[in-house]
């Protein structure tokens, strides 16, 4: 079996993943952690199928959930032939491996591994592996790290259609970027949104007029409206989403600054991009944009500020950010000034 080496990283390609799978049979240690949970869970099953012959009904499938593991259970399950399929499955799920209590004999199990078995450590979407921990480097140097993020562009774009026209719905281009901008370039996420949309699309051919009509956005969406608003002197219209951002108690005031103070950076970024003449693609690597959809929006809002005005909006908001954080001060009003404020240019 061809080890591969997973200490030089790179951005996961999901397509080739699953082929050097399917050629190279499964490795006994993987470590899987990132954002994209749709696709980790996909080749997760794949894994299974060539593993286990009767899925998550195998005698020889072990799942143990963390967020700690005990040394003398996951050795025992180690220990464990398989019965009537290729290999035993171990699946660890949320197991914090940055602290757990006895590192050292996690150690001593998982770099020596039977070749009849195949661990994984499957790692909440948010969670991060500490890469400087012993135990970590010992799951990296003897196994497969996947880190699952967003997919290329060309990837997303493609799957966005290929669930649309599963869904009996061909869609516009212009829809698919509109839908990824105003919902999200995750896939679990996207997947209900193209539901709702080819449900509610009375034409066979899905628009960006049936996504804003019914696609859930996410803050980072509504924030730039409200940017963008401020810039075309819309201001009841920019205050009125801050408002229903507010009203939804998910959104702490603390997080929607955080993104608005993001935009504004990106804002100002695009106004410099727009006076200089700068290719959009520069822009895109200043401001960490994946989409040129996102760029050409944020230059066309640009337009819309003075240099000076955004200048100004970037100190007010790290004021209201000393403010949120040294202060008694409400800080869903600061919010609301803080926007009033940055439109009036003071």
């Amino acid at each position: 079996m061809a080890k591969r080496n997973s200490k030089d990283e790179k951005k996961l390609n999901y397509v080739e993943e699953v082929k050097k799978l399917n050629e190279q049979g499964p490795q006994s240690l993987y470590l899987m952690y990132g954002p994209e949970d749709y696709l980790r869970e996909q080749f997760l099953t794949q894994l299974k199928k060539l593993c286990l012959a009767d899925g998550d009904d195998s005698f020889s499938y072990r799942r143990i959930n963390g967020p700690e593991l005990d040394p003398v259970e996951l050795a025992q399950a180690i220990d464990s032939v398989p019965f009537m399929s290729p290999r035993t499955f171990i699946e660890l799920r949320d197991v914090d491996i940055n602290k757990l209590k006895e590192p050292e004999e996690h150690i001593k199990l998982l770099s020596d591994i039977p070749d009849y078995c195949t661990v994984i450590f499957v790692l909440p979407g948010s969670y991060e592996p500490d890469k400087r921990i012993k135990l970590v480097k010992t799951i990296r140097e003897h196994g497969y790290t996947m880190n699952f993020v967003q997919q290329s562009q060309g990837q997303l774009y493609g799957w966005v259609g290929r669930r649309f026209a599963a869904a009996g719905k061909s869609v516009d281009f212009d829809a698919v970027q509109r839908l990824i901008f105003v919902s999200g370039d995750l896939m679990n996420r996207l997947i209900p949104e193209i539901e709702k949309i080819a449900a509610y699309a009375k034409g066979e051919r899905v628009t960006v007029a049936d996504v804003d009509a019914v696609a859930h956005h996410i803050p980072d969406a509504d924030i730039f409206s409200i940017t963008d608003f401020i810039a075309k002197k819309e201001y009841n219209n920019a205050v009125e989403i801050l408002s229903e951002l507010l009203a939804d108690k998910s959104n702490e005031p603390i997080f929607i600054l955080a993104i608005l103070g993001r935009q504004m950076r990106q804002l100002y970024a695009a106004r410099l991009a727009y006076e200089q003449d700068m290719d959009i693609s520069k822009l895109m690597s200043v401001c960490k944009l994946k989409y040129e959809y996102h760029a050409k929006k944020l230059i066309a809002s640009a337009k819309g500020f003075e240099l000076e005005q955004l200048k100004t909006a970037l100190r007010l908001c790290a004021e209201a950010d000393y403010k949120m954080k040294s202060s008694s001060v409400d800080d869903r009003e600061l919010l609301k000034e803080l926007v009033i404020r940055i439109a009036a240019g003071t």
